[in-house]
């Protein structure tokens, strides 16, 4: 036995080492010194020598050896109609915070990007906001109506929309909202309901410019008032001057038409503004001369500032970023060589750079953009840290391409006070515990 387990031992090493000879040779030195294809080795000696301690039962079946899912047939095609989701990754869903609002039907559910790769937010997982319940809508009866100071007022079916050029774009969506719970102090010890209201997509749809020049808009229309079609009738007042530049009426999410939960048939994208401005369940366009002042726009969705006045309009949704690993939800599983990464954005463009520091804001490193790097979309970062078991403040920082820094919870509070919900950017500090795990804290 024992010399069946040495040669098995040294087959497993041979092919890592074959393996590591396709990498870089930065990355293939790296993977060497850590004695990762020798480890791979030892756990396969102690698989087939019985129980590990580290490993507990020696179920785990490591190569060389036939998993039993390989010794049959799986399932066939159209097993599932609509592709679900491995049930081993049954954890990976939305969740709520239920004491948040009186009702879901008026809530919120939180993307859990703790999970999350790239920066497409499956539609499955796409963060939720809801003011009256989600409404079941039948595209054969929809009708979009666009009217007011224009000389054509038109009513589109989802037929007509779609005889329109379509245009694909990459943006985020995030709720003023995001992190607002936290203004006073450290509350929630989770990255999903601290972060998740902030989610990624392709939208497909068409360009609001070109159903505003079908219509033909008098000089006198510098405003537009888009409404919901759920019960709540959600409105929201846009200046004409972005409503033509980079406004889609959006019908479909990542090649697929919208989610109910996310506006089907069409909703409005808003590019880098607060994600109410993003009309769900749209049913109406109206070409006026000032703003309507909408309840969502002077009692809701206003920031309170120390001196007791309400700042409206404030659409923009300022450069932030978030460590998404580790953090409460994926703890450090010991010392050695990690990789910090992270999600940053900004309303106002590209992300140019993003900094991390694990001393609390005292040092910084420059963090790897992955690529794509988009406007108005999430850009993901990495940092790799040997982290040798020493407690640890980790945080990020973003700078976006105008230059804007995000800042410190501090620096936002000089400004700011503590009396708002919306727009709160600072940048999150995250405190590593000896053993690994994570705690969300403020500095």
């Amino acid at each position: 036995m024992l010399g069946k387990l040495r040669r098995l031992n040294q087959a497993v090493s041979e092919i890592a080492l074959k393996e590591s000879e396709r990498l870089p040779s930065n990355e293939r030195r790296r993977f060497l010194r850590s004695g990762l294809f020798t480890a791979g080795g030892a756990m396969v000696g102690g698989a087939l020598g019985g129980l590990s301690p580290r490993l507990g039962a020696a179920q785990t079946q490591y190569p060389p050896e036939i998993p039993s899912w390989t010794r049959s047939l799986g399932a066939g095609v159209v097993s599932d109609p609509y592709g679900v989701p491995s049930p081993f990754e049954k954890d990976v869903i939305r969740r709520n915070v239920p004491w948040l609002t009186a009702d879901k039907v008026s809530s919120i559910s939180f993307s859990p990007l703790q999970h999350l790769k790239g920066i497409i937010t499956p539609n499955g997982l796409f963060f939720e906001r809801h003011h009256a319940g989600r409404p079941e809508i039948d595209p054969q009866q929809h009708r979009l109506m666009i009217h007011g100071l224009v000389e054509r007022p038109i009513v589109l079916s989802m037929e007509d929309l779609q005889r329109f050029p379509s245009v694909s774009q990459i943006n985020f969506i995030e709720c003023p909202a995001n992190g607002g719970m936290e203004w006073r102090g450290a509350q929630l010890n989770s990255l999903q309901f601290l972060h998740g209201m902030v989610s990624c997509a392709e939208w497909t749809g068409v360009r609001l410019s070109t159903l505003l020049q079908e219509v033909g808009m008098k000089p006198e229309g510098k405003w537009l008032l888009a409404e919901g079609a759920d019960g709540a009738a959600m409105t929201r007042s846009i200046p004409m001057e972005k409503a033509l530049d980079d406004v889609i009426v959006a019908f479909a999410q990542n090649g697929e038409a919208l989610r109910r939960e996310q506006g089907y048939p069409i909703r409005l994208v808003v590019p880098g503004w607060e994600g109410n401005t993003h009309v769900k369940w749209l049913r109406r366009l109206e070409v006026g001369d000032k703003p309507w002042m909408q309840r969502e726009e002077t009692s809701k969705y206003t920031d309170l500032m120390p001196d007791g006045t309400a700042h409206g309009f404030t659409w923009v949704m300022e450069a932030k970023s978030v460590i998404t690993s580790p953090c409460p939800e994926m703890p450090i599983r010991g010392k050695g060589v990690c990789q910090i990464e992270g999600l940053a954005w900004s309303g106002r463009g590209k992300v140019k750079a993003v900094d991390v520091s694990v001393d609390g804001g005292r040092n910084w490193q420059q963090a790897q953009l992955r690529e794509p790097v988009m406007s108005k979309s999430l850009t993901r970062f990495s940092l790799e840290w040997n982290w040798d078991g020493s407690p640890a403040l980790l945080q990020s920082r973003v700078i976006d391409e105008t230059g804007y820094v995000q800042p410190t919870l501090g620096q936002l509070k000089a400004v700011r006070g503590t009396n708002s919900i919306y727009h709160k950017n600072a940048i999150q500090t995250w405190q590593i515990s000896g053993d690994g795990s994570v705690t969300n804290v403020q500095l």
